[in-house]
């Protein structure tokens, strides 16, 4: 089955390209076009072949001077696994003190990502 071509704007680079995705009859990445550098080329094809994404969030914290800790994912992980690493961390809570970088899940979801703390929460 034939995927429709596609424009992709390219964030790679300040440039911000917009990339012309043209698409085989297997469904496979024919043609792109309308990148500036290697990095679009690049970009383009995860884009449309397997995105992903970095995950911000917050997680519960215990003892601490707030309630709630944001956290980000160490590594994009895959743009479909989202929601599921969001309604995975809705269980999650740690004790206070929590510091910059501190990993406070290993693997979410298998991904290889680390879900690591982007905030300082003081014990209480």
């Amino acid at each position: 089955m034939k995927r429709e071509d596609t424009v992709i704007t390219c964030i790679a680079c300040p440039n911000g390209c917009d990339i012309k995705v043209s698409f085989a009859e297997d469904g496979s990445i024919a043609k792109l076009e309308g990148y500036k550098c290697k990095n679009g080329i690049t970009y383009a094809t995860a884009e449309v072949t397997a995105p992903e994404r970095i995950l911000t969030s917050s997680v519960a914290v215990v003892g601490g001077e707030f309630k709630l800790a944001s956290v980000k994912t160490s590594k994009p992980i895959p743009k479909g696994m989202m929601k599921d690493a969001v309604k995975a961390l809705y269980s999650v809570k740690v004790n206070a003190p929590v510091k910059v970088g501190d990993v406070l899940v290993e693997n979410i979801l298998g991904t290889g990502a680390d879900i690591v703390s982007t905030c300082v929460v003081e014990k209480v």
